[in-house]
């Protein structure tokens, strides 16, 4: 398969394909011309590292993963992503329940209201810490 017939089933631009190949995720069987041709597999380890981006895994992780004689799983590694989405679902759950909170509000003003006022004092502190404070008080 040449670049473009690569580029238009993977829906990747054929810059993104010349990077991986650059980076070694992936590599050509030939050239016709400036032309690359990659064996119809490569539409299998784009998936694979497509997968891994959405989890995000970085591309280091994943070549790590891919092997020449196929694909390794890391399962620590996965398990430690999975370990990280639980902790993004957990903040993101926190924002979420913020905001209703703020959205339903029946205070007159929201700097009236003790729990949006404490959300934005925790956010005044917090510009240049980490934010795993405002996770445990959201929740208290």
């Amino acid at each position: 398969m040449d670049i473009g017939k690569v580029s238009t089933v993977s829906r990747l631009p054929t810059s993104t394909l010349r990077f991986y190949e650059e980076k070694g995720l992936i590599e050509s069987i030939g050239r016709h011309g400036l032309r690359r041709y990659y064996s119809p597999d490569v539409i299998d380890k784009l998936a694979l590292i497509s997968l891994g981006r959405n989890v995000g895994l970085s591309l280091d992780e994943i070549g790590e993963m891919l092997l020449p004689q196929g694909f390794q799983v890391d399962r620590d590694l996965l398990l430690s992503k999975a370990d990280e989405l639980d902790k993004k679902m957990a903040k993101m759950t926190a924002v979420r329940n913020g905001l209703r909170h703020a959205a339903a509000c029946k205070a007159p003003s929201h700097m009236e209201c003790p729990k949006f006022l404490r959300l934005l004092n925790i956010a005044g502190k917090n510009r240049s810490r980490p934010k795993n404070r405002i996770m445990s008080t959201l929740k208290a």
